[in-house]
């Protein structure tokens, strides 16, 4: 027996889901049926994608012998010796330091 028979059962082009057909019917639901016009007259420009960065870049690293923290450098500078992961972070504005974001979240 087929799994698909196009001339009874119809696969929903938005969602996947077979259905029986009825008429001219394309879309399973009144739902998926909105989903694929919206789809088609979207007219809404979409924002650009901010440039991928490699999760290595927003790491902040701190070396175990000097406490040296670098931002995206497992190396440190002074030491030459590979530090451990703090988690990921940014320079901070004030101080121009790397800062994890869990030294800044208090847990509780």
């Amino acid at each position: 027996m087929p799994s698909r028979n196009d001339g009874v059962t119809m696969d929903c082009p938005v969602c996947g889901t077979p259905f029986e057909l009825a008429g001219r019917q394309r879309w399973c639901s009144p739902a998926c049926r909105q989903a694929a016009y919206r789809r088609r007259h979207n007219t809404i420009a979409q924002p650009p994608l901010p440039p991928s960065q490699h999760q290595r870049e927003a790491t902040v690293y701190e070396c175990d012998t000097c406490g040296t923290r670098q931002l995206g450098d497992q190396r440190c500078p002074d030491c030459g010796l590979f530090g451990r992961r703090i988690g990921y972070g940014a320079m901070c504005p004030h101080c121009d330091e790397p800062v994890a974001i869990d030294d800044l979240i208090e847990r509780t």
